[in-house]
């Protein structure tokens, strides 16, 4: 990615009591200078360059989910989604072709509506194995203590290891989410 790439917006989401979220921010990068042709593959050379190989090309889901055990990073190759991030109070944003998304594990997200020809290209840090949660009170205990497990990556996946994920996650002291 060129020294000239945008900052990300940070988005600072909290517990509810059945979505842990996390103490570090969502990252979300705007109209990346990428190009216009085949995003998808942009991303996935990207992301593989960054040590965060892509590892599917799909849409969002339409259901309340985390991940306990693994960072996210989603690329919007094609087309536009309204996502709900940090569960069902969570926060309202509209992404599209270009933008691209870090979920920090835990942080929950949803797509409430999305164009017919969203592609979205998805990646997670070397060595991290994602999982699939439901937001439930009765888990939130256990998954909270999993994500308290995952390691902070060495590098951001969309500008490396002088991104802006470097700084913000390793600098930030963790919180209780619990």
């Amino acid at each position: 990615m060129p020294s000239s790439a945008p900052q990300p917006e940070q988005l600072q989401l909290f517990s509810d009591g059945r979505t842990p979220n996390s103490a570090h921010p969502v990252l979300v990068y705007r109209a990346l200078p990428l190009g216009t042709e085949d995003l998808a593959s942009r991303f996935e050379r990207l992301f593989a360059s960054h040590l965060w190989p892509a590892q599917w090309r799909a849409g969002f889901y339409d259901y309340h989910h985390y991940h306990s055990t693994a960072h996210e990073v989603l690329g919007i190759a094609r087309g536009s989604a309204r996502l709900l991030l940090g569960g069902e109070k969570g926060v309202e944003i509209d992404v599209c072709a270009g933008d691209a998304l870090v979920l920090p594990a835990g942080t929950g997200h949803c797509q409430l509506a999305a164009s017919p020809d969203l592609l979205v290209v998805g990646g997670y840090p070397v060595e991290q194995v994602y999982d699939e949660v439901r937001p439930d009170e009765r888990t939130h205990d256990a998954a909270v203590a999993r994500i308290a497990k995952v390691t902070i990556p060495v590098m951001d996946p969309l500008a490396g290891s002088q991104g802006a994920l470097v700084s913000l996650w390793r600098h930030r002291p963790a919180r209780s989410v619990a």
